[in-house]
């Protein structure tokens, strides 16, 4: 009971999952496994990340980023897919990964988690600030720049020197006080917000289009450089470490994709349905984004992307694509259009945090309940039945990273967390083929080898390509959940002590409240 890499029975699973999770019904098909995966793919990435990958490493040929991005999800979603037919419940990576590659895999999968869904929600706030300024200026207001940016930026003009970001923060508050409170997303204000993004992302494409400026594609990919940004932060701009570079900055465009994979138990042909929702979903979103991205890098210059464009960058194209000086004023052409994406753009992130602040109260709440963490986490209110202690402990962190640290490294925490993870769970396929060849799998990954091995060198490539400085903070964060775990999860973890708990370790489980959902 010592290894490090015991594993959770399935039973145990199997009751931790209660009544309701028990008699989930197989009703979805391919078609709602893509629509399901493409409400989940769209989002933040797109609208804030598409510009900075430009700006910062690749230009134009960010289109090529996301082809590279797509390819790292299509096998590691293949590979998650597997795992989730193996396992008889609906959960997550850790949920997954603890019962078929042991603890200590699972503790390095939940701790990254943190950083797919805490530093994302904190990476979504900042955005959502930003298109929320946007939003001030249609009444003629605006938040003061040292009240919407972190202590680390200023301002291109080196005026104005960010303090804490209030909009970030606040959202994120806002947004927490509702999960403790127990308010849910209705299903149909959740497939409005679907459509919307869905629509946005095709009215900036067709409007957009007859706008492009053939300058603004020359070089369509960049000769290989260096880029230096106004704080003074250096990146690889141009040629294959550009593109390599610009594919992890807008992986996080494509982080989401996995609630497909996620709802395996309730597909009726998971072996035929699976392979076709995820990698249906994928090429559906790629083209999309290809097609955004090129209109995008085409209406406006890498140079505007580097300064004015750099926040709410999509508004900021569409309100310099076409339009006229008047009394040295510039007056948009489509304002109408700018302003309805704002609005549009903030319902669809304001979805997105509450989502990502969910799923790791649920992941941390799965981690408590098995003992990798203090039991806080899992302390339920006696009223709202939400983990509401939980709730405020990642309101601290979260809010801690959207007021003060700025939005492009917390998204590349982001990226870089969740590409980590997605390696463990391509080469985890591998493992449990080899080593445990008769658990029953719902869904096969098709030349489970060669995939694996392909998402790992993707998955990988875009690694490298964020740079070493990004490298160091995911050590760094590695580093901090080891100390965690050496220091207090191995001697607190169900498994690995069960004589601190001497009655049936099942007794004292009990069913995860139903505020919470299964993690997407």
């Amino acid at each position: 009971m010592s290894s490090l890499f015991i594993m959770k029975p399935v039973s145990h699973l199997m009751h931790e999952a209660g009544e309701s999770q028990n008699t989930l019904k197989r009703t979805l098909g391919a078609g709602n496994l893509i629509a399901l995966g493409i409400g989940a793919i769209i989002g933040a990435g797109l609208f804030v990340r598409t510009a900075a990958a430009a700006a910062q490493h690749a230009g134009p040929s960010v289109t090529i980023g996301f082809i590279i991005a797509s390819l790292g999800c299509a096998f590691a979603g293949l590979c998650y897919a597997e795992f989730a037919s193996m396992i008889p419940i609906a959960g997550s990576a850790y949920t997954y990964s603890y019962a078929t590659m042991g603890e200590f895999i699972a503790w390095i999968i939940g701790w990254d988690l943190i950083l797919e869904y805490g530093v994302g929600a904190a990476t979504v706030a900042i955005a959502w600030a930003e298109y929320f300024n946007k939003f001030l200026e249609i009444f003629g207001t605006s938040v003061p720049y040292e009240w919407c940016h972190s202590p680390f930026q200023m301002s291109h003009d080196g005026l104005h020197h960010g303090i804490m970001n209030l909009p970030a923060l606040g959202i994120v508050i806002v947004l927490t006080l509702l999960l403790i409170r127990g308010m849910q997303e209705s299903a149909l204000v959740n497939a409005i917000i679907v459509v919307l993004k869905v629509a946005i992302v095709i009215v900036v494409i067709v409007v957009g289009w007859q706008y492009i400026r053939p300058e603004n594609h020359t070089p369509f990919i960049p000769a290989p450089t260096t880029y230096t940004d106004h704080m003074g932060i250096s990146y690889h701009y141009g040629g294959i470490l550009g593109i390599l570079g610009a594919a992890g900055v807008v992986f996080f465009a494509f982080i989401g994709f996995d609630a497909v994979s996620t709802a395996a138990q309730e597909t009726k042909n998971p072996k035929r349905d699976m392979p076709i929702g995820i990698l249906g979903s994928l090429v559906i979103c790629t083209i999309l984004y290809i097609l955004f991205s090129y209109v995008l890098t085409g209406i406006a210059s890498v140079q505007e992307f580097r300064t004015n464009g750099s926040e709410a960058s999509v508004v900021y194209a569409i309100e310099h694509m076409s339009g006229q000086m008047v009394g040295g004023v510039w007056v948009p052409t489509f304002q109408w259009l700018s302003d309805l994406v704002t609005i549009a753009i903030l319902l669809g992130f304001s979805s997105v945090i509450l989502v990502m602040l969910m799923g790791q109260s649920r992941v941390f709440y799965s981690m408590s309940k098995d003992g990798l963490v203090p039991k806080i986490f899992s302390e339920v209110h006696p009223k709202f039945k939400t983990p509401y202690k939980s709730n405020l402990i990642f309101l601290v962190l979260v809010g801690i990273f959207s007021a003060f640290i700025p939005g492009d490294i917390v998204g590349d925490m982001t990226s870089i967390g969740t590409l980590f993870a997605f390696i463990l769970v391509c080469a985890g396929v591998w493992i449990m083929r080899v080593k445990h060849p008769e658990i029953p799998r719902g869904f096969k990954v098709p030349a489970y080898k060669l995939i694996s091995i392909l998402g790992i060198v993707v998955c990988a490539a875009m690694i490298f390509g964020l740079g070493w400085t990004n490298w160091v903070r995911l050590f760094g964060w590695l580093l901090i959940g080891f100390v965690i775990y050496f220091g207090y999860s191995r001697y607190h973890s169900r498994l690995r002590n069960p004589d601190k708990y001497p009655h049936d370790y099942r007794d004292d489980i009990h069913e995860i409240p139903k505020e919470i959902p299964p993690l997407i």
